[in-house]
């Protein structure tokens, strides 16, 4: 009984062995490849259980089937104006066709090395056919880095097939100067952004003298509008004070001559006011005719040529005649 037990527990050990050297798990995330005495027959690209014949007779090499990550050491290129730039790019990649890259390339280390040389070879190329200006630039517009990468990406594809890989991507993590040239160029830059700036202050100063000459326009035409607005209101209460003036003295003119008389007498003489007067002077009819009413006859006066009066004078006589009337 022993003896049956020992024998079913070495049956099933062999067959669980000849099961594992036969039967082999394939992942998702992974190819197979069988070989036959090395070399590669089969590619397995569906996940599963699978079989081959036990070793040595058959193998079976895995390969990783997802988008695999690369990245290359800093290098140093040149553009076409001579300027020296240093660049760090990542490359993504994956394996196309297990068999061919088992047979070319067999590892990832190789692949990866194959890899660096051919981006490094397409960037140099492609870089240099470039201005340093259509690479860094402030305007988005100007820029030609993307289509730079595309191209690299396109043309490295072209190049890696054979070798049973493709090239999905390739883009920039750093491009930047040489620690020689950051100086240089960094001066450069500054006299551009100062150059920039004083042409931005110019078109400002020039936009303001602008405004400011359109506004002092504006306020000419404004002031000349209200002053010949003002002129014109003026004119109308002028001309309508003489037509006021000329009616008043329509109904009594030696009335009106009278009462303008007086006010020209407030106008002119004050307490410090002399006046040097010939006796017949019109201005001084009625202070000499103040003893009568306005309309009565002017007492006879003496054909003297002048007289000197003073302002004490003036006001003994124009009291009586402006009490008159």
């Amino acid at each position: 009984m022993k003896r049956r037990h020992v024998v079913l527990l070495i049956a099933v050990a062999v067959l669980l062995v000849a099961a594992n050297l036969v039967f082999f798990v394939v992942d998702e995330t992974e190819y197979a490849v069988v070989t036959q005495f090395g070399e590669p027959i089969l590619a397995i690209t569906a996940p599963g259980l699978q079989w081959k014949w036990p070793e040595p007779i058959q193998g079976v090499q895995l390969f990783n089937n997802r988008l695999l990550v690369y990245n290359s050491d800093k290098i140093e290129f040149l553009t076409s104006d001579k300027k020296n730039i240093v660049v760090e790019d990542y490359v993504a990649w994956r394996i196309a066709d297990p068999i061919l890259f088992l047979k070319s390339l067999r590892e990832r280390s190789r692949a990866e090395t194959r890899l660096a040389d051919v981006i490094a070879s397409e960037l140099g190329t492609a870089l240099g056919r470039q201005e340093l200006s259509a690479l860094v630039t402030t305007e988005p517009a100007a820029t030609r880095l993307p289509q730079v990468l595309d191209e690299v990406t396109r043309r490295s594809d072209a190049q890696i097939q054979p070798y049973g890989m493709r090239v999905v991507d390739v883009r920039l993590k750093l491009l930047n100067f040489p620690e020689k040239n950051k100086v240089s160029v960094f001066s450069r830059m500054k006299s551009e952004r100062e150059r920039q700036a004083r042409k931005y202050r110019s078109e400002g100063a020039e936009e303001a003298a602008k405004i400011r000459a359109e506004a002092e326009r504006d306020q000419k035409v404004i002031l000349s509008e209200a002053y010949m607005r003002a002129e014109k209101l003026k004119g109308e209460g002028d001309a309508q004070a003489i037509k006021i003036y000329a009616d008043a003295y329509g109904q009594d003119p030696r009335f009106y001559k009278f009462l303008r008389t007086l006010e020209s007498y407030q106008k002119f003489m004050d307490e410090k006011t002399t006046l040097i007067l010939p006796a017949t002077s019109e201005l001084l009819r009625y202070l000499n005719e103040g003893q009568g009413p306005p309309g009565a006859a002017p007492a006879s006066r003496p054909a003297a040529a002048s007289s000197v009066t003073s302002k004490s004078a003036l006001q003994k006589s124009a009291a009586p005649g402006r009490g008159d009337p």
